[in-house]
């Protein structure tokens, strides 16, 4: 088994227990993921810049942190399709090609919502051209898909349904900023990365 082939696994794993954490059965739910999709893509299209009345540059780490969002929705609409682990996990690594010829982002990013809204699908060759257009590696959206995961069981384990998560944490800094020095301080290569992560986001919180 290849490393890339564990850790597309991992993600499936992850993005499944994250969703019946929310939902027990929320594969027979029928929910609108494309519709997040397309909805993220306008988020997406705001952070990079499309208005030509003022000065934009693209915050390409805003983009990166919204494409990973729709990474999320682009698993849970495979898993969410019934085909077994393994097909989606051959299919991802077959069609995941980073590469675009296309020299404009918007174009690709218009074409990718373009197409989630015809057939409600998560396109993952159109994906991955996104990826290719802000130099976004597969590491890179598997070390941002884990944290953000990772993140997200941990702050709904430490009270966030009830109020009692605090997202500042001992010095002041906010949750996602202790994320990102605890992501970087680990081998992402390794299978046990994501409980190494989230045992070291614990023991930051309780510090």
């Amino acid at each position: 088994m290849s490393a890339q082939h564990q850790q597309i696994r991992i993600m499936l794993e992850l993005q499944d227990g994250m969703n019946t954490k929310v939902t027990a059965n929320w594969q027979a739910q029928g929910y609108e993921w494309y519709r997040a999709i397309w909805v993220e893509c306008a988020e997406l299209m705001d952070h990079y810049g499309w208005k030509w009345w003022k000065k934009q540059s693209p915050d390409t780490e805003q983009v990166a942190l919204e494409l990973i969002d729709i990474w999320h929705f682009g698993l849970s609409i495979l898993l969410q399709s019934g085909i077994s682990q393994e097909d989606i996990i051959a299919r991802i690594q077959k069609e995941l090609v980073i590469a675009t010829d296309e020299k404009d982002f918007r174009l690709d990013l218009e074409k990718f919502a373009g197409a989630t809204l015809v057939d409600k699908q998560f396109h993952i060759d159109l994906f991955a051209r996104l990826m290719a257009g802000v130099d976004m590696s597969f590491d890179q959206l598997y070390r941002g898909y884990v944290g953000k995961n990772v993140l997200n069981f941990f702050r709904q384990d430490h009270g966030y349904k009830d109020g009692t998560y605090r997202k500042h944490w001992h010095d002041g800094r906010e949750d996602n900023e202790h994320l990102v020095e605890a992501v970087q301080s680990l081998d992402a290569s390794k299978p046990e990365f994501k409980d190494e992560l989230y045992q070291a986001l614990v023991t930051r919180y309780k510090k």
